[in-house]
């Protein structure tokens, strides 16, 4: 009987601490969308006509700040710094969801068009998590499907970097959507088995989702229901 009340005992503690990290995941997101919002505010009355005038080397520079930003957060996941920097990072891409909140903002119909993506992001947010957080299947092969998506989008976003094609962008934008939906269930599907023990870096993963989802439903929906104000 022993071997097995400590076998129970083990996989209770084993739950409860996935849980915690699951808790404290979901908490620390919510708390990083204050910033984001903040950041946004700032970005939609911000001026981008610096980045005008050299479109190619700007956005390079926002990918090395940004990128330098992950790893910063990743490097200190185990300390109060890491909250601290990923609220940093939060406030920062609130900041450069400005060029495209001014667009939607220049629309007649732009701030349902915000609201509208807004609610589609936290609509999906909620069912893909849920998913994630019952499902008993084995999504070990999805991860590596959306190693080798990630690979293929992030080619395809540095392309158009240069290309500038706009056909192609709103395809990007339809297989982030897409792609980012299903990182929300595998990320917390992740957290969940116990793949990922620190609620910080999980914390990271599934904001960068959320946000990527959010921005290419709001792109996906300037494009195709934008209203001019004429």
């Amino acid at each position: 009987m022993q071997p097995t009340f400590q076998t129970q005992y083990q996989t209770t503690s084993v739950g409860s601490v996935r849980q915690k990290v699951l808790r404290n995941t979901y908490m620390l997101l919510a708390i990083s969308l204050i910033p984001t919002v903040i950041g946004a505010a700032v970005g939609a009355n911000m001026s981008f006509a610096f980045m005008m005038g050299s479109p190619i080397v700007s956005t390079l520079l926002m990918l090395a700040v940004i990128y330098g930003l992950f790893f910063a957060v990743e490097k200190n996941r185990d300390s109060g710094v890491g909250v601290a920097l990923l609220l940093l990072l939060t406030f920062v891409m609130g900041v450069l969801l400005g060029p495209l909140l001014q667009v939607a903002l220049s629309l007649a119909n732009g701030p349902q068009l915000i609201m509208t993506a807004g609610g589609a992001t936290a609509a999906v947010f909620f069912v893909m998590a849920a998913i994630g957080t019952t499902t008993k299947r084995d999504l070990s092969g999805l991860g590596k499907f959306l190693t080798v998506g990630a690979v293929v989008l992030m080619i395809a976003v540095v392309a158009n970097i240069f290309l500038r094609l706009p056909a192609l962008q709103l395809t990007i934008a339809a297989a982030f959507a897409l792609f980012s939906s299903l990182m929300i269930m595998w990320e917390v599907k992740n957290v969940v088995d116990g793949g990922e023990t620190n609620y910080i870096s999980a914390t990271l993963s599934i904001f960068i989702s959320v946000y990527n989802l959010f921005s290419s439903l709001l792109q996906l929906l300037i494009a195709f229901s934008g209203n001019s104000r004429d």
